[in-house]
């Protein structure tokens, strides 16, 4: 079974010319000159934040923290999770399809550990409906192929923000990861603060991002509720922290910061997107 796209030509361009253009575009706004093509070295990032926008609003985002990524080599998988927006499927859902197609190409589901994945952990279904619209695993694809070309992935989202159902998932993906000596990254796919004034949005993000850092999935959950900040993947950003802590990360890098007023001006209603990796020391 192959997933056709649902957000080309909306969230990023459908034709494979105007979506290089507009990655390259992304990197360029980022300070990078053009798409980046991975190195060979020690791999050191074991999770990453990374938000999941239109690319008009969240691209140069995006592309800080994928440039990064590029930097430190080629995981053999990628396990992508983010948040699910239509409220459809179970706490978390992982699809059984054998391919997600995306304008650059067709990318590769590894269904034994997806299979693995779902046995682990109570509440991890494996189904394709919440996933045949939802955004947050798509918009992180034509990055990853455009960096690192052939690539294998897990991909899940997540239903229930619970922390500690969100940290079972990362105990899981570690334990999988370790038993059978696998390269892995965990990319948490969030958007931050939604439709607030840029200067409360700011402080918002500034507040949550400070947990992130610091790792701490409790403080996290504990902020959102107490400044009601309306970041859109606490759960995904859990699992990140959790797996990248178990792999010996003392601490994430923020690595670009922005708002959507940033990209158009309009500070009234904004939303915010930030860059994080984990990287072991």
């Amino acid at each position: 079974m192959r997933r056709s796209p649902a957000v080309s030509g909306s969230f990023y361009p459908e034709r494979k010319e105007d979506l290089i253009r507009m990655l390259e575009w992304s990197f360029k706004r980022a300070g990078i000159e053009g798409i980046p093509r991975s190195v060979s070295g020690n791999r050191r990032i074991r999770g990453m934040i990374s938000p999941h926008a239109g690319y008009v609003y969240s691209g140069p985002t995006a592309a800080a923290g994928y440039n990064e990524l590029s930097r430190d080599g080629k995981p053999e998988i990628f396990f992508i999770i983010g948040p699910n927006h239509t409220g459809i499927g179970g706490r978390a859902s992982i699809p059984l399809y054998e391919e997600w197609e995306t304008p650059l190409g067709l990318v590769n589901v590894d269904l034994e550990l997806s299979r693995r994945l779902s046995k682990e952990v109570s509440g991890i279904r494996l189904e394709n409906s919440p996933h045949a619209m939802e955004h947050s695993i798509e918009v992180q694809l034509p990055f990853i192929q455009a960096i690192f070309g052939d690539i294998k992935i897990v991909p899940m989202i997540i239903l229930d923000q619970d922390e500690g159902f969100s940290r079972s998932i990362g105990d899981a993906i570690w334990r999988i990861v370790k038993e059978s000596s696998i390269d892995a990254v965990v990319i948490a796919s969030s958007d931050m603060t939604h439709y607030e004034p840029d200067d409360i949005a700011r402080k918002k993000d500034e507040i949550a991002l400070k947990e992130i850092i610091e790792m701490d999935s409790e403080g996290l959950f504990n902020v959102i509720y107490e400044y009601g900040i309306s970041m859109c993947g606490p759960g995904p950003v859990t699992v990140a922290i959790e797996f990248s802590k178990l792999c010996g990360v003392k601490k994430g890098e923020l690595i670009r910061y922005m708002t959507s007023g940033d990209m158009t001006g309009e500070r009234g209603s904004v939303v915010g997107y930030a860059s994080v990796i984990f990287r072991a020391e």
